[in-house]
């Protein structure tokens, strides 16, 4: 866990560097593409601000996150040796399959989707857009439980740790629209700012794809891969339009919790709470191939923009950012 935190801190450094070079970058562009989002100053100021708090309460994240594997570790019938370079591949490669299962779980659960919506509640795509994480995340037991094989087959916890750092560090450069397509085979292989665009974009058929950490390969062996085509839309479908960094981080939280405090049933609690996004208790209640009539006074929603996607309307098109750069 010290390594952990240690290498998080040598990166803040790093970090604030290419911020600062890719906003001067931004400014000084002569033909600025009309496709893109730009940064913004007070966006980057929230992302900023849910970073530096988040450090204070990253922590009791390791505390919920911890146990499941030092546990599961403790039942390996070895210990696999950390000087052996193959152990740190093994490591590095499970580690980053282990984080497509949890980042996938993040989209299609809505109680971890509540943590992790913040991360794509920005409506701009830039180095500042890395670091907008939740503060607590509800549910980060369930999401720990994909690396219980690891430590089952005696990598050690606090290697397994480490390698989900890396991982996460690898994706921050990628948080740009300043980098263009690479290489085929690299497209093919790797996580790049090309397909981490799509993850983030608001429009189909950008929803719910492009998981991947450093390895794109997952999406395409599971079915979750779209390439970049048409104009992304950052954001969420339904935005939240606002600065403020408690309300950024816990305004799907509420949501949810209203939802299931208005749910009739058990069932609906449960499909609230562990559901998709867009989950619906009315709509579960419909057998198929039949069609409920909505009560007298109801107001029928229009479809969300992705399948299980809750996310709302279509995201408008409009930039609201008064202080936002085009590029």
């Amino acid at each position: 866990m010290q390594e952990t935190l240690r290498l998080g801190l040598y990166a803040i450094p790093a970090f604030l560097l290419l911020m600062a070079v890719e906003f001067i970058g931004y400014h000084r562009e002569k033909e600025p593409k009309a496709d893109r989002a730009g940064v913004s100053v007070r966006d980057t100021a929230t992302s900023l601000s849910i970073y530096a708090i988040g450090q204070l309460t990253k922590p009791l994240n390791h505390v919920i996150q911890l146990p499941v594997v030092v546990i599961a570790a403790a039942f390996a019938p070895h210990t696999l040796s950390s000087s052996d370079w193959r152990v740190w591949v093994a490591a590095l490669v499970l580690a980053d399959l282990a984080y497509y299962a949890q980042h996938r779980m993040d989209h299609r659960i809505r109680l971890l989707w509540a943590g992790h919506s913040v991360h794509h509640s920005s409506r701009h795509f830039n180095l500042s857009t890395a670091v907008r994480l939740p503060w607590l995340i509800p549910g980060s037991f369930l999401t720990a439980v994909v690396d219980v094989p690891l430590a089952l087959i005696g990598i050690p916890a606090w290697m397994i740790f480490l390698a989900h750092s890396i991982v996460l560090l690898f994706q921050y450069p990628i948080h740009t629209e300043r980098v263009d397509r690479l290489p085929r085979p690299i497209e093919f292989v790797f996580n790049t700012p090309s397909h981490h665009r799509v993850h983030h974009g608001a429009n189909n058929p950008y929803l719910d794809k492009n998981y991947g950490g450093i390895l794109i390969v997952w999406d395409r062996m599971f079915g979750s891969y779209a390439e970049e085509a048409e104009t992304v839309r950052y954001g969420l479908t339904t935005n939240i339009n606002t600065h403020n960094p408690l309300k950024a981080n816990y305004h799907e939280f509420a949501g949810m919790v209203r939802d299931i405090r208005r749910a009739r049933t058990w069932r609906g609690r449960a499909g609230y709470l562990f559901g998709p996004p867009g989950w619906r208790e009315a709509e579960a209640a419909v057998r198929p191939g039949r069609t409920a009539a909505p009560a007298s006074g109801t107001v029928v929603p229009t479809p969300a923009s992705g399948p299980g996607d809750e996310r709302g309307a279509a995201m408008p098109t409009g930039r609201e950012d008064k202080d936002a750069v085009p590029v």
